[in-house]
């Protein structure tokens, strides 16, 4: 692999957050965002959820619910995004840091909540790709 210089590697890692965070939104193609998520991770990816006992999820474990979610009816309207982030890069690694938002309706009721996400990242032949991630809600 040649090495990225580190702005493309930063434009590019910007895109797979996107593409991480645009896969949270209901409505039309939410199954083909979601089926997406599987671009930007590795196969072996692990994410956490905080607050309380940690949950680990691997890829599927993680998508699956969320497409339960975003297709059921029980919330629509959903969005998440990202409000504020930080990317260090150190040759094929790196860490985004980030502040993040969300909104969506249940029981037609307006929701909104926030939060911080850590995402590390590689890069591989295909890409940089995201190895792990954890997050932790607002209480």
């Amino acid at each position: 692999m040649t090495p990225t210089p580190p702005d493309r590697a930063e434009a590019q890692i910007t895109e797979v957050v996107r593409t991480f965070f645009g896969a949270f939104t209901s409505g039309p193609d939410v199954e083909a965002r979601l089926d997406g998520l599987r671009e930007v991770l590795i196969p072996e990816a692990l994410i956490v959820r905080t607050g309380g006992v940690p949950t680990t999820y691997g890829v599927d474990g993680f998508i699956e619910p969320r497409r339960e979610l975003l297709t059921s009816g029980r919330v629509t309207d959903f969005r998440e995004w990202e409000v504020d982030g930080t990317t260090q890069v150190y040759g094929d690694i790196a860490h985004h840091w980030c502040t993040y938002a969300k909104e969506w309706v249940e029981d037609g009721e307006r929701v909104r909540g926030a939060g911080a996400k850590t995402i590390q990242l590689v890069r591989t032949e295909a890409g940089w790709r995201i190895s792990a991630m954890a997050w932790d809600d607002e209480r």
